[in-house]
């Protein structure tokens, strides 16, 4: 599974690293909402909300699916404007104004994804001109609350109010804690759009893009980019530019624009945000190697000492040919190492990789 663009024909020089202040607190939105996606935030984050203005964090909750569960392109608005050529702004109030150049289907179709659920990268009409889609959309707004339902009845029947509205939480948002988060993580976002930009000149598009995630990677021959996601979609560059963001606290999501008609952007964790994360082909094969009971027990033994391939096969009651199957499968997977101790090769669990797969399995094999 993965998103690809096609980028066939696009010179380098329609290819832009620029940080994106309204993305950003797009993300501090979502950080705030949901502090278990980013344990590295919850300090920042509990401090945000604990000093946070009651009425405005009421409406942040009447919004809040537009950030929650997805990330609304409403907070991309220099990606719907014609031409697909525009970049972010520099500043919040910028960008805001880019928003307001959406028309109200772009608007109302962007902040209403989290109910039409149709193909995001094929043309379709906009619940503003599709009486069965508007039907459908507050059907599946009442099934996720009566908060969400009445934002999308509101939206539906006045798109300008619902927009004023929405720029001006934002504004207030800005006030209340961004503008401070904003002044300290620009100048680091800054660099890295500097450092990117330097090495796409000098290295290249390929270089530059398997510079923002181990996810992403460009066929130069194809003329295709893919992202590695759980997710399908594509998207093309046509006559427009591709637009890559840097963020701060986005890590570890790895966003792609390819909404139908918008120019595309890849939103990544600027250098230094945290570790690489593994990709799905290689988290798939963990789990499965994790799947089998033998396996378990030898994670086991390999978490409190390294063992060779015959001291395994003793304590298991097991042959060696055996044992060195298992092996294979949780080495290729990346969960063990080897280490040569004169005549013997011993195994360990890689206990640095298996933490990232959470506390739980660690706890499990040491209990």
């Amino acid at each position: 599974m993965s998103v690809t663009i096609d980028i066939t024909g696009l010179p380098v020089e329609r290819v832009s690293v620029v940080p994106s202040p309204l993305a950003e607190l797009g993300m501090a939105l979502h950080a705030l909402s949901e502090p278990g996606h980013h344990p590295a935030l919850q300090g920042w984050a509990t401090a945000v909300s604990s000093r946070l203005d009651p009425c405005l964090a009421d409406r942040l909750c009447e919004a809040d699916f537009l950030w929650r569960t997805t990330f609304s392109d409403v907070f991309a608005p220099f990606a719907g404007i014609p031409g697909g050529r525009t970049l972010p702004g520099g500043t919040l109030m910028e960008e805001l104004d880019l928003l307001d150049k959406l028309t109200d289907d772009q608007f109302v179709s962007a902040a209403l994804e989290f109910t039409c659920q149709l193909r995001y990268d094929v043309q379709n009409p906009g619940p503003l001109n599709d009486p069965e889609l508007r039907h459908r959309s507050l059907e599946m707004a009442a099934a996720r609350g009566a908060v969400q339902e009445r934002f999308t009845r509101r939206l539906l029947e006045d798109p300008p109010v619902v927009r004023a509205w929405f720029r001006q939480l934002m504004l207030d948002c800005d006030e209340a804690f961004f503008a401070d988060t904003w002044a300290r993580i620009q100048p680091q976002l800054a660099a890295d759009a500097r450092r990117k930009t330097d090495l796409l000149r000098r290295a290249g598009l390929a270089e530059a893009l398997a510079s923002l995630s181990q996810a992403v990677s460009l066929d130069e021959q194809a003329g295709l980019i893919t992202i590695d996601k759980l997710s399908v979609g594509r998207t093309a560059t046509g006559d427009g530019g591709l637009v890559l963001v840097p963020t701060s606290l986005g890590w570890p999501h790895v966003l792609v624009l390819h909404r139908f008609g918008w120019q595309p952007s890849i939103s990544y964790p600027a250098s230094g945000s945290r570790a690489q994360a593994p990709s799905v082909e290689q988290l798939t094969r963990r789990m499965e190697a994790l799947a089998h009971p033998v396996r378990m027990r030898l994670c086991r033994h390999l978490a409190r000492a390294p063992h060779t391939t015959s001291e395994l096969a003793e304590a298991h009651g097991m042959t060696a040919p055996e044992i060195s199957r298992h092996l294979t499968v949780l080495k290729k997977a990346g969960l063990i190492t080897n280490c040569r101790r004169g005549r013997y090769v011993q195994h360990q669990l890689d206990l640095t990789a298996v933490a990232r797969l959470g506390s739980d399995f660690i706890e499990g094999v040491l209990r």
